[in-house]
């Protein structure tokens, strides 16, 4: 797994979700299976495969979770260069076709959410904006074709 670079705001977000699983979900899970058990014969017993396979999906869960955190790091925004485009920038870009503007900040995969205009460095105009200066044009190749957007500004 490669790094994970996070906010200390989503790293602290992934501690808790995952401190959820172990102390609230796990045992629950737990008890399905128990209650599941005492209800008879387990060849024939799909509450209880239920409950098994709910708790596999969980332990995956959190197995993925204790991966990403071992991989997170913090990236501080004060550290930020804003000479070209890196993780945890803001970026103004502008279609050269249809000379429409938008802003978007660079974020991890963990935190991207497009009605926040927060789009993953792992994404197809994540990629091709990175490393970008002001004034550079990217050319990037998007679902519907080959766009060019011009780097209008860069910012924290």
């Amino acid at each position: 797994m490669s790094i994970l670079y996070v906010t200390k705001e989503t790293l602290d977000q992934m501690k808790a979700e995952l401190q959820h699983m172990k102390t609230v979900e796990r045992p629950a899970a737990s008890k399905a299976i128990a209650e599941a058990r005492e209800k008879g014969d387990l060849k024939e017993n799909a509450e209880y495969d239920a409950a098994k396979e709910a708790q596999g999906i969980l332990e995956a869960k959190i197995s993925r979770m204790e991966t990403e955190l071992a991989n997170a790091r913090i990236v501080d925004a004060s550290t930020i260069d804003t000479s070209k485009v890196s993780i945890l920038t803001k970026v103004t870009i502008t279609n050269k076709v249809t000379k429409k503007s938008m802003t978007y900040q660079i974020v991890s995969e963990k935190e991207a959410d497009l009605k926040l205009q927060k789009i993953s460095v792992t994404s197809p105009i994540g990629k091709g904006l990175l490393g970008k200066k002001v004034g550079d044009e990217a050319e990037i190749q998007a679902p519907n074709g080959r766009v060019v957007f011009t780097i209008d500004n860069i910012s924290v």
